[in-house]
């Protein structure tokens, strides 16, 4: 893996990204996006497994802007910390990133991101151009964003033991969108994240299966 930067489409930023070329046969390009953390341990390692099963994969640094290297704990002040990035980030500067991106890409692209990622995966789903397939997990900031329609096929993954995302949040999506599958795992949030307090691995390689299944039907290379 390695960092280096793209131009951003959004306001021509240096922006900083995480690059793991696929290793083996390549099958596309996957854009990862972070949790509220930044480009963590997790972040990277999950760029790792893409290249391992063939994928291209770019992670942006979304807040680089504002806070340069930005990468937080999990305990109370590192999550005021991301709350905080989270909150005053433009998703409309989050969108030029995420282009840039995919754009840097050679096709077929497809995008995944957990917790704040996830929702962002979400709006690039509908607002985002040249991606093929969705995945998004727990993303908590989706319901903010009901009003974004996906455009391409998007799969979404919750955790039924999910203290940060209550269940009847879940059914809103389902409710406004009940062609989009929704996966739901008895784990609870960030079951992805190996060192997490709700990391499970058999919820994680569901998902990364289903997320891989996704791709390999819309696009990717088999």
């Amino acid at each position: 893996m390695s960092k280096t930067t793209l131009p951003s489409l959004h306001d021509g930023f240096a922006l900083p990204v995480w690059r793991a070329p696929a290793r083996g046969p390549r099958k596309g390009g996957v854009v990862v996006i972070q949790e509220i953390f930044g480009i963590t341990d997790h972040i990277r390692a999950m760029c790792d497994v893409y290249a391992d099963a063939g994928y291209d994969a770019i992670a942006p640094g979304l807040y680089e802007r504002a806070a340069p290297g930005f990468e937080t704990g999990h305990d109370a002040t590192g999550i005021a910390e991301g709350v905080k990035f989270a909150t005053t980030t433009p998703m409309k500067q989050v969108a030029g990133d995420v282009q840039t991106c995919i754009d840097a890409l050679a096709g077929p692209a497809f995008i995944t991101g957990f917790c704040y990622g996830g929702g962002v995966a979400w709006m690039a789903a509908g607002r985002c151009t040249g991606l093929a397939a969705a995945s998004g997990f727990y993303g908590r900031i989706i319901n903010q964003m009901l009003d974004v329609a996906p455009k391409i096929p998007t799969i979404l993954h919750y955790g039924l033991n999910d203290a940060a995302i209550p269940l009847d949040k879940v059914d809103e999506v389902g409710a406004a969108y009940p062609l989009v599958p929704i996966y739901m795992y008895a784990a609870g949030h960030g079951f992805c994240r190996e060192g997490s307090h709700d990391f499970n691995a058999a919820a994680r390689d569901l998902a990364m299966q289903r997320t891989l299944a996704l791709f390999a039907a819309h696009g990717a290379t088999p």
